[in-house]
C-alpha cells in the first residue's frame, strides 16, 4: 500500500482503562506521574471527549507491568472512588508507518479495509501524521499482519518490549 513503508508488530501489551475519571488535566498529570514512579512505560494514550466532567483514559503497556499498574489503579481508587478499572491483557500492537502519510489522504482507510475484510477486532487505535497502531487481541496477531504484509507487501519488524 503506498505511503505505508514499516509494519512494526509488538506482543504482550495490556490494555488498561480509567472509566469515571476526571476531565481535568492535573489528575491525568498524576495519573502518568504515578506510573512513572513505578519504572512502567507507557505506549499507546487515548481519551475520550468528556461527558460532564468525566472522561476515559486509556493507554498500554508491557503484560508484565500489570502488576505495578495494579498498585498505581489501588492508589489512584483511594483518591478518587468514582474510577472503575478495566484491565485486558494478552494483546498485540501493530503500527504502519511511512513519511508518505503525512501528505497522503486514504492510507487509513486502505488499511481498515484490509482489517475489516478479516474482522479484526480493533481494541485501541492512536495516530500521528506518519503512524497508525492499532491494538488487538493476540490470538488475531498473525493473522492481522499476514493480511497487512500481503496488502502492504511490506515485512514486519518484532518489537519484544514497550
Amino acid at each position: 500500500m503506498e505511503g505505508i513503508t514499516t509494519i512494526t508488530v509488538t506482543e504482550d501489551v495490556a490494555l488498561i482503562t480509567l472509566r469515571c475519571s476526571p476531565a481535568d488535566i492535573r489528575f491525568i498529570s498524576h495519573v502518568f506521574s504515578e506510573i512513572a514512579k513505578k519504572g512502567v512505560n507507557v505506549d499507546m494514550i487515548s481519551q475520550t471527549t468528556p461527558v460532564g466532567n468525566l472522561v476515559s483514559l486509556s493507554f498500554s503497556v508491557s503484560d508484565n507491568q500489570i502488576g505495578k499498574i495494579l498498585e498505581v489503579c489501588a492508589l489512584l481508587r483511594t483518591e478518587t472512588p468514582q474510577i472503575k478499572t478495566d484491565i485486558n491483557s494478552g494483546n498485540c500492537k501493530i503500527s504502519l508507518s511511512g513519511e508518505a502519510m503525512r501528505t497522503m489522504p486514504g492510507v487509513a482507510a486502505r488499511a481498515f479495509d484490509a482489517l475489516a475484510e478479516i474482522g479484526t477486532d480493533i481494541r485501541m487505535i492512536t495516530t500521528s501524521e506518519v503512524d497508525i497502531s492499532i491494538l488487538i487481541p493476540q490470538a488475531e496477531c498473525m493473522d492481522v499482519r499476514g493480511r497487512l504484509e500481503q496488502v502492504l507487501a511490506v515485512h514486519p519488524q518484532i518489537a519484544q518490549n514497550i
